[in-house]
């Protein structure tokens, strides 16, 4: 048996008839009163192997608001299947009810009044409690972090990740893959990986560029309930791509499928009766790879920050969607026997805050880790009158908000913010502190830039982006989210080829069509180019919204989608 038990018994838990507005107006207490620490933790023991898993956490210490996509869009064969569903689609398809606690940790709809009613999710002190539950239920339980952990906050900014170390070290972490990580530098992922971690830094698929070898270990072997586990890692494949490669000069990367093909043989051969795959190549990239590889039992999927109630097959293996920004955490019991994958027992566990006992030990841990920067980051810039928030195919609010103040501090035509799926959200009527702009913008190559622009480089420049989105082949998927664009529409065709998607360009203010052979006062940031010079992007948004007072939204209507 698999998860639909479990995670219908949260939802009932907490479902109540949906009516409209009225919903909106319970108290949290009431929400929560349908709730209880036992319903989340509640596991049938089954097996002999348990695996936990965490994944793009993004540096979210604390509890968070975060919003689910409104648009998550197929192409090609996974049109239309998950985690390519969402809204009403999400919830028909996996039996949950409108209202219920699920409905909020896992869709977008009605979110701000859900919000109100349930809480914030995640916060390592939370996580600290599951992780405990679980191991002492399954004391040998493997804890295996999805990447996407040393980047995302102020404190893993001013700390160079040292603050989500210390964190991870403490959970008792087993394993762990990378993405972001690298873009602190490969001096300073070195010296973590040398002289900090307490755990395995894996990368089947990253090299030395002179040497053409591994520059990382590829898997670590385990000896759990009777079994041996070989964990295989698999870093994100195109570092070089979607972030900048100066910072990792000598290495290269990418998904390696006959590399892949080989460390499971190699495993194999040295008596894995269990094969995991701890990955952030992405959901569909990893759907693809299951399909031509044979021997993996269990791939943990991450990078594209899908939360999927259920395991989702692909001929032998079964792929794991834990979510992002510590809203979740998988438990699986496997029951391996006679060498191989018998049964397969699965709970995505929603970590409601208000719910959840905070473990105290890493409550105290948080704590010291952000007391130095405690002053800044509660510090009030202003206040939203809307809801602020980032993920999804097209612009979020809080990228509306990014692309506003690049056009208003920059003085520009047009801004261009790049589509990272990170950044918690913000409900109606909350404060911005600045811990909330750092959430949004938190890296390590902020510069704003101003530059001058085609026409036809913005053409380019949008159709590289939604080609690395909309490409119907999962390997040649190699960006994040579109492009957030201000100051400019266009209409996209997503079932169009590659330089046909992007048509009837408009300079907003005008209402005129971007003249190719004309040139525009462009402002963006996060530039891969060493050479970028401009204003933190922290600094560019602060001042906007200080400015400001208040920040009100109107729904985006700039970005035309068709095709889908």
């Amino acid at each position: 048996m698999i998860s639909r038990r479990h995670f219908m018994q949260v939802a009932l838990a907490t479902s109540a008839l949906y009516g409209g507005a009225g919903f909106g107006n319970w108290s949290r207490l009431a929400a929560q009163q349908r709730l209880t620490q036992n319903d989340l933790l509640d596991f049938d023991t089954s097996g002999n192997v348990t695996l936990v898993h965490i994944t793009d956490i993004h540096a979210q210490l604390m509890p968070t608001f975060f919003r689910e996509p409104e648009f998550n869009i197929g192409v090609g064969d996974v049109r239309g299947i998950p985690p390519h569903i969402t809204g009403n689609d999400f919830l028909q398809s996996f039996g949950i009810e409108q209202g219920s606690a699920m409905d909020y940790a896992l869709t977008y709809t009605d979110f701000s009044a859900l919000a109100q009613a349930y809480g914030k999710m995640g916060g390592m002190d939370r996580i600290a409690t599951v992780v405990k539950s679980i191991r002492a239920d399954r004391p040998d339980a493997l804890v295996l972090d999805g990447g996407d952990t040393w980047q995302g906050s102020m404190t893993a900014l001013r700390t160079q990740g040292q603050d989500m170390v210390n964190a991870f070290n403490a959970i008792g972490t087993d394993a762990m893959v990378s993405h972001w990580e690298f873009t602190l530098g490969i001096d300073r992922v070195m010296d973590i990986v040398e002289n900090e971690l307490n755990f395995p830094f894996l990368g089947a698929n990253i090299f030395d560029r002179e040497w053409d070898e591994p520059a990382f270990e590829p898997y670590e072997m385990f000896e759990r309930g009777g079994t041996k586990i070989a964990v295989i890692g698999q870093a994100f494949p195109y570092m070089p791509i979607a972030n900048p490669g100066w910072m990792f000069p000598d290495l290269s990367f990418g998904v390696r499928q006959e590399r892949m093909a080989e460390v499971v043989a190699e495993v194999r051969a040295a008596g894995a009766e269990l094969v995991v795959l701890l990955s952030h190549n992405g959901f569909d990239v990893d759907r693809k790879l299951a399909g031509e590889i044979d021997g993996i039992d269990i791939i943990l999927t991450g990078h594209t920050h899908d939360a999927i109630p259920e395991p989702v097959l692909v001929n032998k293996t079964y792929l794991i969607a834990s979510g992002s920004h510590g809203k979740f955490v998988s438990r699986l019991d496997l029951d391996v026997r006679e060498g191989e994958l018998k049964g397969i027992n699965h709970k995505l566990i929603p970590i409601f805050s208000d719910v959840i006992e905070p473990d105290a030990e890493m409550s105290a841990l948080v704590a010291n880790e952000r007391a130095p920067f405690e002053d800044e980051l509660t510090e009030v810039i202003g206040t939203t009158g809307s809801l602020l928030y980032r993920r999804g195919n097209f612009n979020g609010t809080w990228d509306d908000v990014i692309c506003n103040a690049l056009i208003e501090e920059r003085e520009a035509d047009i801004s261009l913010s790049p589509g990272f799926r990170w950044g918690a959200s913000l409900l109606p009527g909350q404060d911005i502190t600045r811990e909330d702009i750092f959430n949004a913008t938190a890296m390590s190559y902020p510069e704003a830039y101003r530059s001058e622009m085609t026409g036809e480089l913005l053409h380019l420049i949008l159709e590289d982006v939604a080609d690395n989105l909309f490409n119907p082949d999962p390997y040649y998927q190699q960006g994040g989210d579109m492009v957030r664009v201000g100051g400019m529409g266009y209409r996209i065709d997503v079932g169009k080829k590659q330089g046909e998607r992007i048509t009837e360009m408009t300079l907003l203010k005008t209402g005129e069509l971007i003249d190719p052979a004309k040139t525009y006062v462009v402002a963006g940031w996060a530039s891969v180019n060493e050479e970028t010079e401009g204003p933190p992007i922290w600094d560019v948004l602060e001042s906007y919204i200080a400015r400001k007072g208040e920040i009100n939204i109107d729904p985006n209507q700039s970005v035309q989608v068709v095709g889908t």
